[in-house]
């Protein structure tokens, strides 16, 4: 049986700074819980301040109050170091054999932490999801085998999606190329193909117009 955790038991938040200035990929996080290149305009801003995150680390933000009541978290695993926003909180799982970041990660997906999170959310001028009420969620933690497990049929489920969502896009580009081929890019009003002429859509079709709520009759 699995038994609800507290997560504070599992994670230690991270500060390491960019102080060499090593790190110059600068990132942001998203309330679709993926990280994103910062658009904010770093000209002249000293990346030193910034903080360092590290493949396998996540990072959160712990304001609530301006996402669409998401909670923007995300698992660092595209990259191998990046920076963030002094404002962002990095932390790590302490023990890997303990706890999966990507099993935890896919709990951060869930929709009911959203809710959770911007229900514990407090403050006056914003509210925020602050790191002590992070440290206090309670979830599941199987055995590591387990979670490996899980993971592992997630991610291959997510690979499937994203390739029928390729496959569409592709589907759809084909559709959209072979129509301008036939119906656009190709067609001489002056010299059209064998058999061709141009019409009205009237010529061909009984246009009838329906009723609404509103007509009386």
């Amino acid at each position: 049986m699995t038994i609800y955790k507290r997560l504070g038991d599992y994670i230690r938040e991270v500060n390491v700074r960019n102080r060499e200035l090593k790190v110059t990929n600068l990132l942001g996080v998203s309330i679709s819980k993926e990280f994103m290149p910062s658009i904010a305009n770093i000209i002249g801003t000293d990346l030193s301040a910034y903080k360092v995150v590290e493949r396998g680390q996540l990072v959160y933000v712990a304001d609530t109050s301006r996402r669409g009541d998401k909670i923007a978290i995300a698992l660092l695993d595209n990259y191998e170091n990046a920076i963030v926003s002094q404002a962002y909180t990095v932390f790590e799982v302490i023990n890997r054999e303990a706890l999966l970041p990507e099993y935890l990660m896919m709990w951060f997906r869930r929709p009911e932490f959203d809710r959770y999170a911007r229900f514990h959310s407090h403050g006056s001028a914003r509210e925020i999801f602050d790191w002590d009420e992070l440290c206090d969620v309670q979830l599941p933690i199987p055995s590591i085998t387990r979670q490996r497990e899980i993971v592992s049929e997630y991610e291959t489920l997510s690979n499937r999606i994203r390739i029928n969502e390729q496959m569409t896009q592709h589907l759809e580009s084909t559709a959209q190329a072979l129509y301008r081929k036939m119906f656009v890019d190709n067609i001489n009003k002056e010299n059209l193909p064998e058999g061709w002429r141009m019409g009205t859509l009237g010529e061909i079709a009984d246009i009838n117009s329906g009723k609404t709520c509103l007509d009386k009759n």
